[in-house]
């Protein structure tokens, strides 16, 4: 992977960072790691996928003021090529021993990047290092979860609390600090991954446009015997939902974009194969009708986001097609 180099040029420690519209947050995100690499020999690459609104020649203006020799480069893609594909860009044209996928919405907390150096060290069995993500109030935010299984689409669709406990373990998000062994997968807002794990597994699967390909990342990992650990001293502060839209959408109970359910069928079908995800899709209409019971019993019937019913089916006959979900009505 990466360009050849010896390996007494190779950096310590790559940050990668993809901008797309946010100009401001991607510039706010890239001086909070600049500010901990003093003693790192790293360097900080920013992905523009195609943003097409002038965030990329402001960010390469920023880049163009800074002192000669920062540590910082701007990659322009020619088109929008994801999550993954942005990050894959930056893995390919620089050669480290960690690189360290990070949000355009997130800023480092003090130490930050030395924690997790030190941690390569102590752990060296440990592909994947997790940061804690926290609020700006330091509130922390669940990153670390166990691997979706078709009942996991069961519990999520009932929003019934005795579904969710009878087959919790197949709920997803872990009590923080979550033990390394319940780990399945860990947030991409902010993740540190070994050379080797890439060396050993390749980049990220570029059929994820958007959401799922940190999931499905971590559980090629683990196929591959890595490990997965969460970083408690390594601070990142998060926004969440500043670089994309799911999260509100999801709030406000709207209609998600077609990707993250082609997203979504791809990793059950990589995961658990076709049978797997036709069992995710039939336990997430029963976990409604289950939700539908609740009125039956004077309960509320919990909402989902629209159109999810019909939405869970894109990519269903073709589950590694179109990674944006084709046309749908």
């Amino acid at each position: 992977m990466g360009r050849s180099v010896a390996e007494n040029d190779r950096y310590q420690l790559v940050v990668s960072i993809i901008n797309y519209r946010t100009g401001d947050m991607t510039i706010a995100c890239v001086q909070s790691v600049l500010a901990q690499l003093s003693n790192i020999h790293g360097h900080v690459v920013v992905v523009d996928n195609a943003s097409g609104d002038g965030s990329a020649d402001q960010i390469a203006a920023w880049i163009e003021a800074q002192p000669a020799g920062t540590p910082v480069s701007l990659l322009r893609s020619p088109d929008n090529s994801g999550f993954s594909g942005g990050h894959n860009q930056a893995f390919a044209a620089f050669d480290a021993e960690l690189y360290f996928v990070l949000n355009s919405d997130a800023l480092l907390r003090d130490g930050c990047l030395d924690e997790l150096l030190k941690q390569t060290l102590i752990q060296p069995k440990v592909g994947l290092f997790a940061p804690r993500l926290e609020g700006e109030d330091g509130e922390v935010q669940v990153s670390c979860f166990r691997m979706p299984t078709p009942v996991t689409e069961l519990i999520r669709a009932a929003q019934t609390g005795i579904v969710a406990r009878f087959f919790r373990l197949h709920d997803q998000p872990l009590e923080m600090s979550p033990s390394d062994a319940d780990i399945g997968w860990a947030s991409f807002a902010a993740i540190a991954i070994r050379r080797e794990v890439i060396e050993a597994v390749g980049p990220m699967d570029e059929g994820f446009f958007l959401y799922f390909e940190d999931t499905d990342y971590c559980l090629s990992a683990t196929r591959a015997g890595w490990s997965i650990t969460y970083v408690e001293d390594a601070r990142v502060v998060h926004f969440r939902g500043g670089s994309a839209p799911v999260k509100k959408l999801g709030a406000a109970r709207k209609r998600l974009p077609a990707y993250y359910y082609a997203s979504r069928s791809r990793l059950f079908y990589k995961a658990y194969g076709r049978s797997g995800l036709l069992a995710a899709n039939l336990l997430w209409h029963l976990g409604r009708l289950i939700a539908a019971a609740r009125v039956v019993v004077g309960g509320s019937y919990p909402r989902t986001v629209a159109k999810e019913a019909r939405d869970i089916w894109i990519n269903f006959r073709t589950p590694l097609g179109d990674r944006m979900g084709g046309q749908r009505k």
